[in-house]
């Protein structure tokens, strides 16, 4: 499961910067268009949106995966070996109930949204709402394999969570 969620990262990293360059190209040449030709894109501010919304889900799954997100270490730290474990526990449960609470609230604005269509585009406006579905799946998902992997492994894979959390705080 760890190399899938490994392999499954790599591939979120290069449809963000896919996403990324896709929402640079259209704002960029809607800004040219419309200060040298007087016109521009129609449809630009509204894919642009919808981009930013994926990639905003997307990268912090990246996030959530290599365990880059911020955090305060220093206390647990001070617990011993047994605390530590602990609280990182607490945090992922915590994290997992997040999930939960996106997975619900998404999916209820998505079935809300689905037959409504984007102004522009007519793009289904459900497809904004469906990336906190697929946020939530796929983080519930990690955060498990995470539990998992803090619930059965020695004491120095529990430290690595702390050390790699540690870089960003």
């Amino acid at each position: 499961m760890n190399r899938f969620l490994d392999q499954f990262s790599k591939c979120l990293q290069f449809v963000v910067a896919f996403m990324l360059m896709a929402m640079v190209v259209l704002v960029f040449g809607n800004v040219v268009l419309r200060y040298g030709f007087n016109s521009g894109i129609i449809a630009s501010e509204e894919v642009s949106r919808m981009l930013f919304i994926w990639i905003t889900f997307l990268g912090s799954l990246i996030a959530l995966r290599e365990n880059g997100h911020l955090g305060s270490n220093f206390v647990v730290r001070a617990l011993g070996p047994a605390g530590r474990r602990a609280c990182l526990i607490l945090g992922r449960l915590a994290m997992l109930y997040i999930c939960w609470l996106i997975f619900a609230g998404a999916l209820v604005q998505t079935r809300i949204n689905l037959t409504v269509a984007a102004p522009i585009t007519g793009i289904s406006m459900g497809l904004f709402y469906v990336s906190g579905v697929v946020f939530s799946v796929v983080g519930a998902l990690i955060l498990l394999c995470d539990l998992f992997k803090l619930g059965t492994a020695p004491m120095g894979v529990v430290d690595r969570f702390l050390d790699d959390a540690g870089e960003q705080s």
